[in-house]
């Protein structure tokens, strides 16, 4: 079948993007608003674009033609960390991802511990076991959308945090001991499963 999404419903467009476009790294992104308040929210429109050198993106969806509270605070100081989610912190994870009010501390709200960053004012979560901290280069908002769009977000990477368990020699990860989630469609998430290798 062909779809011009010209002529979809914006859910059927979400559905079958989201359901095709899989596993989908997950960025639990933390920020920080102009009063101090912490920020925490998982994204997977996510993914590395570069590595010389290192950024990351991620984009939020604008329903209603709002912007989400982690857009705000990254607009207003053009910094974000990137937390990576694993197994152990799904539930964590998915807490964070409900509408609360600007003046909530998601760190507080579902019991994860907030840490001082190296190079940036968002704090870190301390049980990932990886986290970049991040500042913000590049930000675009898309067009001649129909209820809302979402904003695209470019970030630098200024400093890398890895939990020396899951490091390897030769600056390897260990996905035995690491253990991170994907997002898939809907309400489905996904494990690291079968793994193969072929030579480029």
């Amino acid at each position: 079948m062909e779809f011009n999404p010209d002529k979809l419903e914006a859910s059927a467009i979400y559905k079958l993007l989201t359901g095709a476009i899989i596993p989908r790294p997950i960025g639990w992104i933390s920020t920080i608003d102009e009063n101090g308040i912490n920020n925490l929210a998982p994204f997977s429109y996510f993914n590395m674009i570069g590595d010389d050198p290192p950024h990351v993106m991620f984009s939020t969806r604008r329903d209603n033609n709002t912007n989400k509270d982690t857009l705000n605070n990254v607009l207003t100081n053009k910094q974000f960390v990137v937390n990576m989610v694993t197994e152990n912190l799904v539930e964590q994870m998915n807490a964070t991802a409900q509408m609360v009010a600007a003046e909530v501390d998601e760190f507080q709200l579902v019991g994860v511990t907030p840490i001082a960053s190296t190079k940036v004012k968002p704090r870190r979560v301390l049980e990932s076991p990886i986290q970049f901290e991040c500042e913000m280069v590049h930000h675009y908002f898309l067009e001649n959308h129909k209820q809302g769009g979402a904003c695209i977000v470019i970030g630098r990477i200024v400093m890398m945090h890895f939990d020396e368990k899951i490091l390897l020699d030769n600056y390897k990860i260990n996905t035995d001991v690491y253990h991170p989630v994907s997002r898939l469609a809907g309400s489905n998430y996904s494990k690291i499963g079968e793994v193969f290798s072929l030579k480029r």
